[in-house]
């Protein structure tokens, strides 16, 4: 008894608070991740797994294990740990770092092909349409090598300065068929 109440009372009343405030932090997610931000080893979405873990589990051994109640207590926070770290890793951490954004930078143009679309002059500019798995893009061009290229011709981005992608024509060494 704790508090007047059974243990298994006690687990599921926290389990029940536990979850409503998970579904909770899925609405609130981004303002409690920012509020938890300066906070180091603080992770709102792993403390609320561990607390539900510890209490789900918690409350399946006091109902269906005749333990002592110490023991549950310390199986059910090692149970918990493990599943916790392991979620964390092999789940929180690559979804966190994956790419999700649909954005560009001007460093990932180059290599890139492209067609002309506005003529590049020797020592002036055109515009070129690069398309890429994100949309297409289009671009203020300048010859890299200080030659003219005409409408709709392919060409190679070979850098990106201040917002201007330098290109040369590109070449392919197969013939097109």
């Amino acid at each position: 008894m704790l508090f007047g109440f059974s243990l298994a009372t006690v687990y599921l009343t926290i389990l029940i608070v536990i979850g409503l405030a998970t579904i909770l932090y899925l609405f609130f997610a981004d303002v409690a991740d920012g509020v938890a931000e300066g906070i180091p080893f603080f992770d709102p979405a792993i403390m609320l797994a561990f607390i539900t873990i510890t209490a789900a589990g918690g409350y399946l051994l006091e109902k269906f294990a005749n333990l002592s109640h110490v023991f549950v207590l310390l199986l059910a926070l090692f149970i918990s740990f493990v599943s916790t770290a392991l979620l964390y890793y092999f789940f929180l951490v690559p979804l966190r770092s994956a790419e999700t954004s649909l954005a560009y930078t001007d460093e990932s143009l180059a290599g890139q092909t492209g067609r002309v679309i506005t003529p590049i002059p020797i020592d002036g500019f055109g515009e070129i349409l690069i398309e890429t798995a994100s949309g297409i893009i289009n671009k203020r061009a300048a010859s890299y090598n200080h030659v003219e290229i005409p409408y709709d011709e392919e060409v190679l981005v070979i850098e990106v300065l201040d917002g201007t992608v330098y290109v040369q024509v590109y070449e392919t060494v197969f013939p097109k068929i």
